[in-house]
């Protein structure tokens, strides 16, 4: 079956883990996104994994509270880890190759990134979970999405969340709202579109890097993404 891409970088929410609940992981969720991504895997698409952990820590909720910024980011970073071991467990259950690297040293639990060795389990077939966003606190995991997307050469960032692509209004709040198949870099800043946060999104948009924005909990979407179909909202140059 033909692919549109041959490599992605999929961006997925800590949130997008715990499914309904309230906090934490949903192990029904997490084996049903890793059953997905085995699908386009098996089909020849080479997938790095960038995992937020705003559904055990929330960096800037953590700094809104009192905490210092830096040190809430490094927590949120950790978190990220958890959420990556445990998306790397569910794929090995699943009897999917996979490797988690993280951008903060622990060795005793992942191995750290390393740029030619990530390239190197992606041309042979193996999903690489990117933990720990970039290393670096103030950054958000968006923005390790847009950096490790450009690292790693992928041809699109696929942003995985709960709606299935980008509106001209809020859906929930207005019934006349549509739904962009394509959008441009500049015309979604021009309508000030949240489509990711503005480093990650300036990033993307300099290093000629498309985002699909679609959603990771309607069964089928990322298969359909990958084949090219209208299936979310592609933001382009």
């Amino acid at each position: 079956m033909p692919t549109a891409y041959k490599r992605i970088l999929l961006k997925l929410s800590g949130e997008a883990l715990m499914g309904d609940g309230a906090y934490g992981i949903d192990q029904g969720v997490v084996s049903r996104i890793v059953a997905e991504v085995a699908e386009i895997s098996r089909l020849g698409v080479e997938v790095g994994i960038v995992i937020g952990g705003g559904n055990i820590f929330r960096g800037m909720a953590g700094a809104a509270s009192g905490m210092d910024r830096a040190t809430a980011d490094y927590m949120g970073m950790m978190a990220t880890i958890m959420n990556a071991m445990a998306l790397g467990d569910a794929m090995r259950v699943a009897g999917v190759a996979a490797r988690v690297q993280s951008a903060l040293n622990v060795e005793q639990v992942v191995e750290p990134y390393i740029r030619n060795k990530a390239i190197r389990y992606l041309e042979e077939g193996k999903i690489v979970i990117f933990a720990a966003g970039t290393g670096n606190p103030f950054f958000t995991t968006d923005t390790a999405a847009a950096l490790r997307g450009t690292e790693m050469e992928a041809e699109i960032v696929l942003k995985a969340t709960k709606v299935d692509g980008i509106y001209s209004a809020d859906p929930k709040k207005d019934s006349a709202a549509t739904r962009f198949s394509k959008i441009s870099f500049d015309e979604a800043i021009s309508r000030n579109l949240q489509v990711m946060d503005a480093t990650a999104f300036a990033l993307c948009r300099d290093q000629k890097l498309p985002i699909k924005v679609f959603s990771i909990f309607k069964p089928g979407a990322l298969l359909r993404v990958v084949k090219g179909e209208d299936e979310g909202t592609l933001v382009h140059i």
